[in-house]
């Protein structure tokens, strides 16, 4: 089977593991009716998870980082909505895809690929689905984040990282994330600052004040970002920022 087709199955076990996270409640609704209304609910279920894939995408996966870096690449140039959200969209997806492959794996093989052969129950694939995502977060959290919301949540020490609570480690993982990006953003942005701030110059001492030094130094960055490879060293600079 190919990747493709075991990210989707993977992604979809993993947005069933909400309830797991929670304490279990049992409603008894009867014996008349009672799988009719199992499958209403089940139903309901699937399409709530459905509603909330791309969050959960954004929250487990490395699309958060690759997503901001591109915009604040974007607005580094000046470009304004070239390349467009679309496309800038797209590739991030398919980033997180390449880079997520082994997770995805690990996932498919360990949870859902038994879960389909029957040879284990709902709930221990539900668990050996998320831990693969668990270990890929442990990787890249900074343990400072990490340790922020473990007191926030007021939850004992572990004794192992595996055991560590998706409570704590999720938005841990998203703050640690968005502060990668950052880095990653300034780093990129400074060149092009430096490239608008001379433009600038020139025009003040040249007494054209009238011209928008941004119109004058689009096309300075463009051939700058074309000369030194950037979309090749930024994408591969983005892979190998992340621990897999």
């Amino acid at each position: 089977m190919s990747k493709l087709k075991k990210v989707f199955p993977v992604l979809l076990m993993f947005l069933t593991a909400a309830p797991a996270w929670a304490q279990s409640v049992n409603i008894d609704l009867g014996d008349s009716g009672g799988s009719s209304t199992a499958r209403i609910v089940q139903l309901v279920l699937l399409l709530t998870v459905l509603s909330v894939a791309p969050s959960i995408l954004v929250m487990i996966t490395s699309f958060t980082r690759i997503a901001i870096v591109f915009s604040i690449t974007r607005q580094a140039l000046g470009t304004s909505q070239t390349p467009s959200n679309m496309i800038l969209v797209a590739l991030a997806l398919f980033m997180t895809g390449f880079i997520m492959t082994p997770t995805f794996e690990k996932a498919w093989d360990t949870g859902i690929h038994p879960l389909i052969e029957e040879k284990i129950e709902t709930k221990v694939a539900v668990e050996r689905t998320v831990q693969p995502f668990k270990e890929f977060m442990l990787k890249n959290v900074r343990p400072k984040d990490l340790q922020l919301f473990m007191d926030f949540s007021k939850t004992p020490q572990v004794e192992k990282p595996e055991d560590t609570p998706l409570t704590a480690l999720v938005p841990a993982f998203m703050v640690s994330e968005l502060r990668r990006a950052f880095e990653i953003g300034f780093l990129i942005f400074v060149p092009f600052l430096i490239i608008d701030m001379v433009v600038a110059s020139v025009l003040m001492s040249m007494g054209m004040m009238m011209l928008p030094p941004s119109m004058l130094s689009m096309p300075f960055k463009l051939i700058f970002f074309v000369v030194i490879d950037g979309w090749y060293m930024l994408v591969g600079s983005l892979v190998k920022s992340f621990t897999v």
